[in-house]
């Protein structure tokens, strides 16, 4: 049995990495510079999630999926974590 508080972290960790990409997704619509620390903050965290499902989908122009594509993922990862039996 998983102790609930080791649960709850990596569910933690999961919420954050959602939001991470919420935010990255928002920017994505401004004119922002990189330079900005928390811009800065929130690609580095995000980029190394989109980068292999880059790698996978096909080129769709202008418009990127792999945002859409990870929050399915970090939904079910979610999903998954929350049904595991704790004790």
């Amino acid at each position: 049995m998983i102790p609930p508080q080791v649960v709850e972290f990596i569910d933690a960790l999961i919420l954050a990495a959602w939001i991470a990409l919420f935010v990255r997704v928002i920017l994505s619509w401004f004119p922002v510079s990189r330079e900005n620390p928390v811009v800065n903050v929130v690609f580095q965290i995000t980029d190394p999630m989109l980068a292999p499902i880059r790698r996978f989908m096909p080129s769709t122009g202008m418009l990127d999926l792999s945002p859409l594509v990870l929050f399915f993922i970090l939904l079910f990862l979610r999903y998954l974590v929350n049904s595991i039996p704790t004790g």
